[in-house]
């Protein structure tokens, strides 16, 4: 029976994209480089914030510059992140009611481990005991260290529990840690590439993971 469910951050429970862009933009300004659009940043996402930076620096500086202008982004990221990120629409409303229905809930995540714990606390009322980001500590996903490291501290295995989030790197995370996946239409890839992927299951609207979670322990 399934109840656990590991979450992914930014494209699943939080619209991050417009942040991120612009902590992106500045900068590869102060770099001299021209800024990249919401559409090129949305589909560099997915794998930390070095990858982000390479895919959007593409060459341009040289080793040295390019390790200060990810420094450089990651120092104003950490200052303007909670400008224009917000929960996307539902998100709040699942989470409540999975914690009425006494569900264990984490977020695993590329994004740098402070950032993934203060957005925990700044928008989701700290409701998930569990937020794991990036760090020297555990291997970033599609590794599977992180969804181990929260189904350890949750005190759950993997036979309980659900993978939650909204790009090819999730699906991979899921497959890698042996969970189900169940990949989301709203975040930052399209239901077509998320279906040729091999998801799992796919939802539209966030209340609709309890369906999924149900459906299939009623199968049990």
């Amino acid at each position: 029976m399934i109840d656990t469910v590991i979450f992914d951050l930014d494209g699943t429970l939080l619209n991050t994209l417009d942040d991120l862009m612009d902590s992106v933009n500045y900068a590869l300004g102060k770099f001299g480089l021209l800024p990249r659009s919401r559409q090129e940043v949305r589909a560099f996402l997915g794998n930390g914030a070095e990858v982000l930076m390479n895919k959007s620096i593409d060459g341009r500086l040289d080793a040295s510059s390019t390790e200060k202008c990810i420094e450089t982004f990651k120092h104003y990221y950490k200052e303007h992140m909670d400008i224009k990120t917000k929960p996307y629409e539902g998100v709040l409303e699942l989470i409540r009611e999975l914690l009425k229905k006494g569900y264990h809930m984490a977020i695993v995540s590329n994004k740098f481990d402070a950032a993934v714990k203060g957005l925990n606390v700044d928008y989701f009322e700290g409701l998930f005991p569990v937020a794991i980001g990036e760090s020297s500590k555990v291997a970033r996903k599609p590794a599977p260290d992180t969804v181990v490291k929260a189904l350890n501290e949750l005190g759950s295995s993997t036979d309980r529990a659900i993978y939650v989030g909204d790009s090819e790197v999730d699906i991979m995370t899921a497959k890698n840690s042996g969970l189900p996946c169940v990949s989301v239409t709203w975040g930052f890839r399209d239901e077509a590439l998320l279906s040729n992927l091999g998801t799992d299951y796919i939802i539209d609207t966030p209340m609709q993971l309890i369906e999924v979670i149900e459906r299939r322990n009623n199968q049990c």
